[in-house]
């Protein structure tokens, strides 16, 4: 047995559980009932060619041999109506009743995916692009409602009605008519699977490409600007083409397989029922059977046909729904690179000191970010982080937040490791600002209200004046409702810069990071933040990762990193003394400063 037939048992076996939801025992009698309709609408159906033999039997003034019913003509094509009627009403009975649950199934998987995808670690989604995981999911998803409705209600349902007929044609008839219809929905079956398998690669070809197509279109329009900035229309639009042209070509190949299997599934069912109406229309000549058995016979291949050709579909489509479903479980079979401890207790933080002890780190094995960092800040202080492009100021950052684990060393807060507590009450404790803010596709209001998804209007507006941008937001026409576009393009850096920090603020944490929070602001309104971050930040713990200098003069201390090493360490009065590293570069950006002149937004 091939990989994907292991993987699809092993996910419609999965999907199992979901036909009979333990946690909504409401939807369970809906289970019930949509079974019967199935029972119900199966037994009608079978009754519908022996009708429609009786009512063509009394026409021709043949015997009718129905020894359960004696009915005159006109009933007996009323009785073939209603039948038909009936049988369609069962089937959508129990179509309507089973959407609940298949409806709910797709939405519970969805939701654990989703719920999956945010458990996992920082570089996990700094690995994949979005737009190819939005797809995976919204396939997937699709394909789960597919495969619940259509294996419960079509696949099994239609083996049973072959064997039911098989039997009841061997009965009517003899074991000849009962070989000839049985072997010929084998060989159409089997036809079915041959080819089907032998589409599938083409079916993979096609979702990989067209994930890769859609993945480059969204990457492309989230960078529109820097797509203007190049002039790189046509390379953008020639990349994409070609990942349509290859998507092109894998869709041919698909449906010249898709054609050549319904080609032979006609064949096969054509051949079928030649025979057996020649066998038919020999026992009719010879007086053996009945207009009415010729019309049997030809009525129950044509009644199995039906849902045999639609079964070719399902087969097909379950198959297509099983890669589709495939990539999405193996989502859901990622583990996190970062995890909690067995039994993690919740942070409870007895006081505010942030140590980092030996800690060395590195994304890659071959570069090393950090090399035995240590240094503490003790509760209600506020530490200065300071260095070059590179140096490791963020990582810091990360590693505070337990987005990475440190190959070595241990970062506690409050005389606790982090690694010893569940990382959502480690970060509920946490504020952080970062440099380069990116919004939600929502409303200012909504944007800020997310520090504190509880939090009323008037503590929404008061953190908005601690930021500097309530005067901002009251002058637009649409106040705290306007929308700020996909990443916040709509608003520039310093505007978003400021919706990050009234966002922290709302949050209350106990421990502020601060990663270049004002960078994108003008002189005058970053002096006026400082200001009230100095006042709302005092006596809280304080990690400022800063490029300029001028910010962070007042903090109780500074380390200065190169090359992921703390090379300096101490005030910004004892650095400037030592004439360091630390005192060259405050010369240099004074210089640059003098230079420049105030800057504006």
């Amino acid at each position: 047995m091939s990989n994907l037939e292991r993987s699809g048992w092993q996910t419609i076996k999965s999907l199992a559980k979901y036909l009979w939801p333990k946690d909504r025992k409401e939807l369970q009698p809906f289970v019930v009932f949509s079974l019967l309709s199935l029972v119900i609408a199966k037994a009608v159906n079978v009754t519908v060619p022996f009708l429609l033999k009786a009512s063509i039997d009394s026409l021709s003034g043949s015997k009718i041999e129905l020894p359960f019913i004696v009915l005159l003509p006109a009933s007996l094509v009323i009785s073939y109506g209603a039948a038909r009627i009936l049988a369609s009403i069962f089937g959508e009975l129990r179509d309507f009743l089973f959407i609940r649950v298949a409806q709910n199934a797709q939405r519970k998987i969805a939701l654990e995916t989703f719920s999956h995808l945010h458990n996992l670690s920082l570089d996990f989604h700094l690995s994949r692009q979005t737009g190819g995981i939005s797809r995976v999911i919204d396939r997937g998803t699709k394909g789960v409602n597919f495969v619940l409705t259509f294996a419960t209600f079509n696949i099994l349902p239609t083996l049973i009605e072959i064997i039911l007929v098989t039997g009841i044609v061997y009965y009517h008839f003899n074991f000849t008519f009962s070989l000839i219809m049985f072997g010929t929905i084998f060989i159409y079956i089997a036809l079915t699977l041959f080819v089907t398998e032998w589409r599938m690669k083409f079916r993979k070809a096609m979702n990989k490409e067209e994930t890769e197509a859609n993945s480059k279109a969204i990457d492309s329009l989230l960078n529109y600007e820097t797509v203007k900035y190049f002039s790189n229309e046509q390379h953008e639009k020639d990349r994409y083409d070609r990942s349509l042209q290859r998507y092109e070509q894998a869709s041919i190949q698909s449906q010249f397989g898709l054609s050549l299997l319904n080609t032979v599934q006609a064949a096969v069912i054509g051949l079928g029922l030649m025979a057996i109406m020649m066998l038919t229309a020999a026992g009719v000549e010879s007086h053996q059977y009945t207009v009415g058995d010729f019309v049997l016979v030809n009525t129950f291949l044509i009644q199995l046909y039906l849902p045999l050709n639609f079964l070719g579909f399902v087969y097909r489509e379950i198959k297509n729904s099983l890669v589709d479903m495939e990539k999405m479980f193996e989502l859901q079979n990622v583990f996190p690179s970062v995890s909690d401890a067995a039994n993690a207790p919740e942070m409870n933080l007895l006081n505010t000191e942030v140590v980092f002890q030996n800690v060395n780190f590195s994304y890659q094995p071959e570069r090393a970010i950090l090399k035995n960092v240590n240094f503490k800040v003790p509760s209600g202080k506020t530490l200065a982080i300071v260095g070059p492009s590179g140096s490791g100021k963020s990582t810091i950052a990360r590693l505070i937040f337990r987005f990475y684990d440190p190959q070595s060393g241990i970062i506690s807060l409050g005389g606790v490791s982090i690694k010893d507590v569940t990382q959502s009450s480690l970060r509920l404790k946490l504020g952080m600002v970062p440099q380069d803010t990116v919004l939600f596709n929502d409303t200012i209001g909504y944007n800020i209200g997310y520090g504190n998804p509880k939090a009323g209007q008037a503590d929404i507006e008061r953190v908005a004046k601690l930021a500097q941008i309530h005067h901002f937001i009251e002058l637009l026409p649409l106040k705290y409702n306007t929308q700020v576009g996909e990443r916040g393009l709509k608003l520039s850096g310093g505007e978003k810069q400021r919706v990050a920090i009234a966002r922290t603020l709302l949050k209350n944490p106990s421990i502020f990071v601060f990663d270049e929070a004002t960078s994108a602001l003008d002189s005058h309104t970053e002096k006026e933040i400082q200001k009230s971050l100095k006042e709302i930040s005092k006596n809280v713990t304080t990690i400022v990762i800063a490029h300029r200098l001028s910010t962070i003069v007042d903090a109780d201390e500074i380390i200065v990193l190169k090359n992921g090493e703390i090379v300096e360490q101490g005030t910004h009065h004892d650095l400037i003394l030592r004439d360091q590293v630390y005192a060259e570069l405050w010369s240099k950006q004074k210089l640059e400063q003098e230079e420049t002149g105030p800057r504006h937004l």
